[in-house]
């Protein structure tokens, strides 16, 4: 029986997955075919490995496909050309061991004897071979090198680019490989290479020839839907496949790792666990709720790895900063060395021409993570913000539910009590921050939250809160008069008619000295709003 995969490659004889033969296709045809020498680059777990292994058996038949895996090679590898050329040899031969047509078994007698007639062939030595074996070769050679990261940083690696670059750009006098695909966490480009000297800085790049990779690795909602339709025919779950995947997508943005890890949670841990009562059920809005909660406070290695990239690049962790509690707007602009890292790794895409968090999960664990930064760091504004709320936190369950109206007045009155004295750019700057940190432990270990990043600026945020399948829509902001505020009103009603609810909440950051601090429900149609002002 086949299961979802969270670890390494995915394999489809054994893993639920999506369907890759339009992306393959793509690949082949705008990029193999055409000649192409590009990268695949995208952050931890986007599915690289298994894209690559999968275009291998793809084009085998057509092509001789060389797929190798640069940290297979280990270290010292790289440490001269020597050990580089015989290890790369090595790996060739490694890929021909099954040799399954006459010309990889020539292949395989040419490599072989090449090795044993120069043991200490240098780069160059080696790059004449390779020319000689493509011309000799009776189909086209695609090389495919994938975690091209862990050889980046040595002289060797560059050397080797560079030969690829010569002879790419004297293939027509030198035969060479047809295609070249390169797979990494990082651009080429963006590497920290151990170059040249500073006096040789003038020349080009070593891998300036490569094309521009415009494939998406992302999941749509209909690959989601179809790997769930598979799913649905194995285990007869009844679920609704069109909304399940829509949610699943909602919280991922199609970030293949996500995608998984909310399914097998949902396979491994709820249904077995029947915490629904009924292992179907699990398969509902409510499943994926529970997912998500439960990814979101796990120790992964993608996880671990943005943490890590947040402590080495100070400026990215600023700008994540500055968007998620002060709503500020950076355009999106690769030339930026912060938006060209966090675009890198996969945390950041852009929307509508502005960088934005790539997903909710992401987004959510980040204000997680900042928001108990400021609890550890002894930031006492923010421990009486979550102490005010671990006070009052037996005031808002009722019957097992979340009451909202609760919370609101009781972050009203500590607010005003903590914060009542600060001035209007105190208030600005850190009141949505406040609002998170007093939410955080009263949904904590039973619900989720999540921002809406289309309506997340200076002036307004939209929070969606999750409690035990019930949703809440609390708008957040910034007082700028009546009239704004009459169309801020307006606006969540048309927010709430969106999200099919009945009631929604305010919370509006008022400056003025002669505000009217409190509570109130006004009526907007049928629609019921509790305003709150601090």
């Amino acid at each position: 029986m086949r299961y979802f995969n969270t670890e390494g490659l995915c394999r489809p004889e054994e893993h639920y997955m999506v369907r890759l033969d339009e992306r393959l296709g793509r690949i082949t045809k705008l990029y193999v075919d055409r000649k192409k020498y590009f990268v695949i680059n995208k952050g931890r777990q986007y599915g690289k490995t298994t894209t690559l292994r999968a275009l291998a058996k793809y084009l085998d038949g057509e092509y001789i496909v060389f797929s190798l895996d640069f940290q297979q090679m280990g270290t010292r590898t790289f440490e001269d050309e020597t050990t580089f050329s015989r290890g790369f040899l090595d790996r060739l031969l490694a890929e021909l061991r099954k040799a399954d047509s006459e010309d990889k078994v020539k292949l395989r007698e040419m490599l072989s004897d090449f090795k044993d007639k120069h043991p200490d062939a240098i780069m160059d030595e080696l790059f004449v071979f390779l020319s000689s074996m493509c011309e000799r070769c009776e189909r086209p050679v695609i090389l495919m090198i994938d975690e091209v990261d862990s050889a980046s940083n040595n002289q060797v690696f560059i050397d080797f680019l560079a030969q690829l670059r010569g002879y790419y750009l004297r293939r027509e006098d030198e035969p060479t490989f047809h295609s070249v695909i390169l797979a990494g966490v990082y651009d080429i480009n963006n590497l920290k290479l151990k170059l040249r000297s500073e006096s040789e800085h003038q020349y080009n790049s070593p891998w300036n020839i490569a094309a521009d990779f415009k494939v998406d690795m992302s999941f749509s909602e209909s690959q989601i839907a179809g790997m769930l339709e598979e799913y649905e025919a194995d285990h007869g779950t009844e679920m609704n496949i069109p909304e399940i995947a829509k949610e699943i997508y909602q919280y991922t943005a199609g970030y293949p790792v996500l995608v998984s890890s909310i399914c097998k949670c949902i396979d491994e841990d709820l249904s077995e666990e029947n915490i629904f009562g009924d292992p179907k059920r699990a398969w509902t809005s409510r499943g994926i709720e529970e997912a998500v909660r439960r990814i979101l406070i796990d120790r992964t290695p993608l996880f671990e790895s943005m943490i890590r990239h947040l402590d080495a690049y100070p400026e990215m962790k600023r700008m994540f900063q500055e968007i998620l509690f002060q709503g500020k707007a950076f355009s999106y602009n690769l030339d930026t060395k912060e938006i060209s890292l966090a675009s890198m790794f996969g945390y950041a895409v852009s929307r509508g021409g502005k960088v934005q968090i790539a997903n909710r999960i992401f987004e959510t664990r980040l204000y997680n993570y900042f928001l108990s930064e400021n609890e550890l760091a002894g930031n006492d504004s923010a421990n009486q913000m979550g102490e005010a709320a671990m006070c009052d936190r037996s005031y808002f369950i009722r019957d097992g539910m979340l009451d909202m109206d609760i919370v609101m007045r009781r972050f009203v009155a500590a607010f005003t009590e903590i914060y009542g004295d600060e001035d209007a750019k105190f208030v600005k700057r850190y009141g949505r921050k406040f609002f998170l940190l007093y939410l955080r432990p009263i949904i904590n270990g039973t619900g989720n939250y999540y921002i809406e990043a289309q309506t997340r600026d200076e002036r307004r945020t939209d929070v969606i809160v999750d409690y035990l399948g019930e949703q809440f829509i609390i708008e957040l902001k910034i007082w700028r008069g009546d009239e704004y505020n009459e169309r801020g009103e307006r606006q969540l009603a048309e927010y709430l008619e969106y999200y099919h609810k009945n009631k929604g909440y305010l919370l509006s950051f008022h400056f003025n000295q002669k505000k009217e601090v409190g509570v109130k429900e006004i009526q907007i149609g049928d629609k019921v709003i509790v305003e709150a002002v601090v």
